[in-house]
């Protein structure tokens, strides 16, 4: 037999009967949705940070024992020479080989001469090659540090990661770190890395003033060249103590290693969502309590229970429908693009389409399983006692 259903005017008129529940389901749906959102945007921001996409071609050689971190690793020299002289099929153009010697350390810098404030940033030596490697850092204002000048450019995201406000790092201001100033000549843009939240300088700059004769890393772009050429070439020098790395592997086990901080943001989300859904059971309890005599009434007119929690599922959906848009319009609005800090630098919240669609669900799953309980509560009355009943 065919199923009858209610109307859907029904349900869509019901929404307007009651203001003050309306605004409750409304505002409750949207504060649900908001923390999911904001959890969500926070993985998704982290992890896209650490995703390596517009160069797989990259490999990174760092000292052994050093592939957990660029920081820790020390390498000769003259390794970048070495590599490109020895392995062939490494990306060349004009006569300019895609090898990039790098520096990459955590220091302690200053606003001021006289400032007793700290601040810990990551402080990237690098050459003019490093563009090459690196083709999704690009310079939004001023321009790169010359060698010789102490001059540096800053990340999109670099005053979030010190701390301060993003005018205390605009072009002409300085910082200070081996008691002199370095003046900022530039800010670069790094989309979806953790290198929007670095500082570059020279590396010739930052080893002498950090009294350092050895690199961190080099990076190498492959032409025709494949990846186990070069970790051959590593593992046959074994007096400069080498081990390459893909780079993508290497930001790959960076994300595995805040999959706890992750799931942390997820379950702290997950706890206040269920604070959010007990608080929406006691919201569609008390609305639905009043509302006994209609459903038993719905009943004698020849509706089926199953029609009846059909159209207040669809009421139910509809509210949390509006709070999930509004929830929606405040993340993309207000959230999206947000620079959080973290250990690793700092990131954007993301607030793309698999984000807000998580968060609608949410917010759809939560208007389900709150408005069952309560119907559920309400249909099991006889008919006849619900008709005599004022309230429960």
């Amino acid at each position: 037999m065919r199923l009858r259903l209610l109307p859907i005017e029904y349900a869509v008129r019901n929404l307007g009967r009651s203001p003050s529940r309306l605004t409750a389901s409304v505002l409750g749906s949207a504060l649900v949705v908001t923390l999911v959102l904001a959890a969500g945007g926070f993985v998704r921001g982290m992890q896209q940070s650490m995703e390596v996409r517009h160069h797989a071609n990259n490999v990174l050689v760092l000292g052994a024992g050093s592939e957990e971190s660029i920081e820790r690793s020390q390498i000769a020299r003259n390794v970048p020479t070495l590599l490109a002289a020895s392995v062939p099929g490494i990306r060349r153009r004009l006569d300019v080989d895609y090898v990039s010697p790098e520096v990459s350390m955590a220091l302690v810098v200053k606003r001021a001469a006289d400032s007793h404030e700290e601040l810990s940033a990551v402080v990237r030596g690098v050459t003019e090659t490093a563009f090459l490697v690196h083709p999704e850092v690009s310079i939004v204002e001023g321009r790169a540090p010359r060698a010789g000048a102490d001059e540096l450019i800053v990340g999109r995201y670099a005053a979030t990661r010190l701390g301060v406000d993003a005018d205390d790092l605009a072009v002409g201001e300085q910082l200070w770190f081996d008691h002199h100033a370095w003046r900022i000549v530039g800010r670069f843009a790094a989309p979806n890395s953790v290198m929007d939240a670095e500082i570059w300088t020279s590396l010739a700059d930052l080893q002498i003033a950090t009294k350092r004769d050895t690199l961190s890393c080099v990076v190498a772009t492959l032409g025709s060249a494949e990846f186990a050429d070069v970790d051959v070439w590593c593992a046959q020098r074994l007096d400069l103590e080498l081990v390459a790395m893909r780079e993508a592997d290497y930001y790959a086990g960076l994300l595995a290693f805040y999959g706890p901080v992750r799931a942390m943001v997820w379950a702290t989300a997950c706890l206040i969502g269920l604070g959010g859904l007990f608080g929406g059971l006691n919201t569609m309890h008390a609305a639905f309590a009043g509302r006994v005599r209609e459903l038993a009434a719905l009943q004698t007119l020849g509706y089926p229970r199953r029609a009846i929690v059909v159209s207040f599922l669809v009421e139910s959906m509809l509210a949390a429908a509006a709070g999930g848009i509004l929830a929606a319009i405040f993340g993309l609005v207000v959230l999206d693009g947000i620079a959080v800090r973290f250990s690793m630098g700092a990131f954007a919240i993301v607030m793309d389409a698999p984000v807000l669609l998580i968060g609608l669900a949410a917010g759809v799953a939560i208007s389900v399983v709150g408005v069952i309980p309560a119907l559920w509560q309400c249909l099991r009355l006889p008919i006849v006692e619900a008709l005599r009943t004022e309230g429960m």
